[in-house]
């Protein structure tokens, strides 16, 4: 079932108000000590999660929630060199849907874009930043933090300590008699499984406002009595269909690929992260996740980090899993998820702005001539891998709607433009090198 609504027109949402209109420090939102009472952003009364206050939020998050520290460790920072292009700006390309052309430079504000860094063949050509982020601020990652968690599980199973066949109950006994008891790693995994469970942003009676509420995404609210922690709530979720034959994107997947990582490993998620990726990129500052009431990583939605760290992770996936001098991830790994996932289960999903793409270890491949995959997250964020242009673009943005469908007509064109301009004009602008 496809749970997103149907995208705005192409680089637009009408109903809101602009990126200029909407900029945080423009509007004052938490400005002044202590700010005035009709500029408080607040998590208990949410406030945090409506636009246009969340514009700020995203870019503050942890002094909003309970997080967990991800150290990036006592190793010297991997740099990026610098060779800003001073041409991409003006890029051009038509929007999915539409007839009229857009540049690059335009289609930032038509995302709502707080950051965005390009690197390209592994030196950073490209860098904005707009509203309440700079380049030293974290911001909230959502569901590209997935990602990273699927990398992580799948390098386990290539190392045998983690058997995609085997059911889930194997290693979570905890979950035997949920819907996930008789599905596999791989279902899991390849968000195959099938759940009494719908994805539906922004509907506070759905199954995920209720998820959000668990997890703490949400305050609980006087009427709220269901579960109180992450795995709590997975012990809820019901099996509706057959595992294997469609793809279903739920973010519950995700809560039970962390604990399964966390069980096989022995240690927090967030510790395994820090083992197997974050300290080993030569991050510039620690990342952070949100932890549910009982200190659990909301694996699947809540990684804050800054823009160029993530870029860091796009260019490491790029170089095969080798990046720092070093092999993070096995090549096989990489090899592995560039292959992507079963199209024909994928097609059921019926995304209209994802056409031939499919899913694998929690990112989504375009099987486009260029082999391009990307993380994705709600309202916008993004890491996009061009491995044929030697390109990773990573993304902030603060979108007033959820769904990356309504970003995808303005954003997946003028990201192939963007590679296919680099592609045919490699070294011929303007630059300044730092």
């Amino acid at each position: 079932m496809n749970t997103n609504p149907p995208p705005a027109p192409a680089g637009a949402a009408p109903d809101f108000p602009d990126a200029r209109a909407s900029d945080p420090a423009t509007l004052g939102w938490m400005a002044g000590t202590p700010p005035p009472p009709e500029r408080v952003i607040r998590y208990d009364d949410g406030s945090f999660l409506r636009f246009p206050m969340w514009r700020w939020s995203f870019s503050h998050w942890r002094e909003l929630v309970p997080t967990v520290n991800v150290p990036r460790g006592p190793a010297a920072t991997c740099a990026l060199p610098r060779a800003e292009r001073a041409d991409l700006d003006a890029v051009r390309f038509t929007p999915l849907g539409s007839t009229q052309q857009m540049t690059w430079e335009q289609s930032l504000a038509a995302n709502y874009t707080d950051g965005i860094v390009v690197l390209h063949g592994g030196r950073i050509v490209y860098e904005r930043y707009f509203g309440a982020l700079s380049a030293e601020r974290p911001h909230i990652a959502f569901s590209v933090t997935k990602s990273f968690f699927g990398t992580i599980a799948a390098t386990l199973a290539a190392e045998g300590a983690l058997d995609p066949a085997a059911r889930v109950s194997r290693y979570l006994p905890e979950l035997a008699g949920s819907g996930f008891g008789d599905a596999t790693v791989a279902q899991v995994l390849d968000m195959t499984t099938a759940l009494r469970h719908t994805e539906a942003y922004g509907d506070p009676a759905s199954d995920f406002a209720d998820y959000a509420r668990a997890t703490g995404l949400l305050p609980h609210g006087p009427a709220y009595a269901g579960a109180r922690t992450t795995y709590a709530y997975l012990a809820t979720v019901a099996k509706a269909g057959e595992h294997g034959p469609a793809f279903a994107y739920r973010s519950i997947n995700t809560d039970v690929v962390g604990w399964l990582v966390a069980r096989v490993a022995g240690a927090p998620p967030h510790e395994v992260l820090r083992q197997r990726i974050w300290s080993l990129l030569g991050a510039e500052d620690d990342a952070h996740l949100q932890v549910d009431s009982a200190g659990t990583p909301l694996v699947a939605v809540a990684l804050n980090a800054r823009l160029r760290d993530l870029a860091r992770f796009g260019e490491m996936l790029r170089l095969d899993g080798w990046f720092n001098g070093r092999q993070i991830v096995p090549a096989s790994v990489v090899a592995d998820l560039r292959r992507g996932g079963s199209r024909d289960a994928f097609a059921r999903a019926g995304y209209p702005t994802l056409p031939g793409w499919s899913y694998r270890s929690q990112w989504w491949l375009s099987h486009n001539e260029h082999g391009a995959f990307m993380a994705r997250g709600i309202h916008g964020q993004a890491i996009y891998v061009d491995p044929a242009a030697a390109m990773v673009i990573a993304r902030f943005a603060s979108h007033p709607l959820a769904s990356n469908v309504n970003l995808d007509p303005t954003s997946l064109p003028a990201y192939h433009a963007l590679a296919r301009h680099l592609l045919a004009q490699p070294d011929s602008a303007p630059r300044r090198f730092a």
